[in-house]
C-alpha cells in the first residue's frame, strides 16, 4: 500500500465521500439547535450545545483508537456514522431541555469514533512521504460537508419543519454508512470484538509521542469551539436574516478548501512545524478580526480568514501526528491528538457561552481570549517543543 503513487485509489475516494456524507449529517442540525433549546426553555445553556457533544467525543476517543487498532478500521468508522443516524430520528420525538441535552451527548459519540477511524484508514493506504497532501483532500471533503451542512439545514427548516432537518441529517448518515460497508478492511490481523477491548488501561488513553501536536490542537481549536457557539447569534445580530445564519461556517469552509491541499502539500515539502507556526498566527488574526466585527461586510472577512488559517493548521496536524505515531498504534496516537481537539473545542464553546451570557457586548471578549490562547500556541512551536517531549520521555 505505501508504495502506490498515486493517493487516488478507489478506496481513497469511497473514504472521501464518506465523510462527506457525514460530516453534512451532523452539522447541517448545528445552526438550528441553539433556537430549538431556547424554544424548550434551555436558552441560557447554549454552551452546552457543542461542549456536551465534544465530552463525549474525547471521552470515546480511547476506545475508538484501541478498536481501531484491533478490530479494524471500517467497524469504527461505520459506529460513528452509525450514531447520527441513529439519534437523528430522536430528536424530533424528545422534546424537553434535559432530552435534548442528553440526546447531544450521545451524538458526540460519532466524532467520537469515525473520524478516528478514517485518519487511520487513510494513514493506511497512501504513501508517508505524501499524507500531508492526503490529509488535505481528506479534509476538504469533510469541509464541504461542513460547509453545506450548516448551509441547507435551516433551509430545511424554513421550508419544511425541523422534523424534517433531523430526519435529512440521519438519511446523509446512512448513506455514510452504506458506503463503508462496501470497502476494503486495511488493518492486517484484525481481531474479533469482544468486550474485554472495552476495557480501558492509562496506557490506552493517552500516546506520549503525539504530545506535541496535542498540546497545539488543544491551545488552537478553542477558537473554533466559541465560534461554534457564537457565531450564529453575531451573524443574526449585524443583521443576517434567520435562513443566513449558517453564513459564516458556509463561507469559512469554503475558504478552507484550497488551501488545506496547499498546506498539506507545503508541510510535506517544507515541514509541519513551519506550515503551523504560519497557521497559529492566522488564527490569532483570524479571531481578532471577528472580536471587533460590526457589520456583514467585517464577517464575511472575518470568516475568509477563518478558513484559512484553519486550512492551514488542520491536515498539517493530523499528518504530524501520523509521523509521530507507530504503526501498530496509530489509532492510539489519532485518538490522543483527538481528545486535545474535543478538549479545546468544550472549552472554548463553554467558556465562550459563559462569557457571552447572551449580552452581545461580551462575544468580544470570548475572541481575545480565543486569540491569546492560539498565540500561545505559536510560542509553543518556538520554544516548547523539546518540553513536550523531555517531559513525558518520548525516544525516537
Amino acid at each position: 500500500m505505501a508504495e502506490q503513487k498515486s493517493i487516488f485509489s478507489l478506496q481513497f475516494c469511497l473514504l472521501c465521500l464518506s465523510s462527506l456524507l457525514f460530516f453534512s449529517s451532523f452539522n447541517m442540525i448545528v445552526p438550528d439547535l441553539y433556537d430549538y433549546l431556547t424554544s424548550l426553555g434551555g436558552g441560557e445553556l447554549k454552551g452546552l450545545v457543542i461542549s456536551l457533544f465534544t465530552v463525549t467525543a474525547g471521552l470515546s476517543r480511547p476506545f475508538s483508537g484501541k478498536l481501531s487498532d484491533t478490530i479494524g478500521r471500517i467497524p469504527v468508522m461505520i459506529f460513528g456514522a452509525g450514531v447520527c443516524f441513529v439519534v437523528g430520528f430522536l430528536y424530533p420525538m424528545l422534546g424537553t431541555v434535559w432530552a435534548f441535552l442528553l440526546l447531544r451527548f450521545l451524538h458526540g459519540f460519532s466524532t467520537g469514533f469515525k473520524p478516528t477511524g478514517t485518519a487511520a484508514y487513510l494513514a493506511d493506504i497512501v504513501p508517508r512521504h505524501r499524507r500531508g497532501e492526503a490529509m488535505g483532500y481528506s479534509g476538504l471533503f469533510g469541509s464541504l460537508g461542513m460547509a453545506a451542512g450548516p448551509s441547507f439545514g435551516p433551509m430545511i427548516t424554513e421550508q419544511f419543519g425541523l422534523d424534517a432537518m433531523f430526519y435529512s441529517s440521519s438519511a446523509l448518515a446512512i448513506l455514510s454508512v452504506l458506503i463503508l460497508a462496501g470497502m476494503k478492511e486495511t488493518l492486517p490481523n484484525k481481531q474479533k470484538f469482544s468486550l474485554e477491548l472495552l476495557k480501558i488501561n492509562k496506557s490506552d488513553i493517552f500516546e506520549p509521542r503525539v504530545i506535541n501536536p496535542s498540546i497545539l490542537f488543544l491551545l488552537t481549536s478553542f477558537s473554533f469551539g466559541a465560534a461554534l457557539t457564537l457565531m450564529p447569534d453575531l451573524t443574526i445580530s449585524i443583521g443576517f436574516d434567520q435562513g443566513n445564519k449558517g453564513i459564516f461556517f458556509t463561507i469559512f469552509v469554503f475558504s478552507s478548501l484550497l488551501i488545506r491541499i496547499l498546506a498539506g502539500k507545503a508541510s510535506d515539502k517544507y515541514g509541519r512545524v513551519i506550515v503551523l507556526k504560519w497557521a497559529a498566527l492566522a488564527i490569532v488574526v483570524a479571531d481578532l478580526m471577528v472580536a471587533f466585527t460590526h457589520t456583514e461586510f467585517m464577517l464575511i472577512a472575518s470568516s475568509i480568514a477563518f478558513g484559512i488559517a484553519v486550512g492551514l493548521n488542520t491536515p498539517t496536524i493530523y499528518a504530524w501526528t501520523i509521523d509521530l505515531s507507530h504503526d501498530e498504534k496509530r489509532g492510539k496516537g489519532l485518538a490522543t491528538m483527538y481528545i486535545a481537539l474535543e478538549i479545546g473545542i468544550g472549552l472554548g464553546a463553554f467558556s465562550a457561552g459563559f462569557i457571552y451570557a447572551n449580552e452581545i457586548e461580551n462575544l468580544r471578549n470570548a475572541f481575545i481570549v480565543s486569540a491569546i490562547l492560539s498565540f500561545l500556541g505559536f510560542l509553543f512551536l518556538n520554544f516548547g517543543l523539546n518540553w513536550g517531549n523531555k517531559l513525558f520521555k518520548v525516544q525516537d
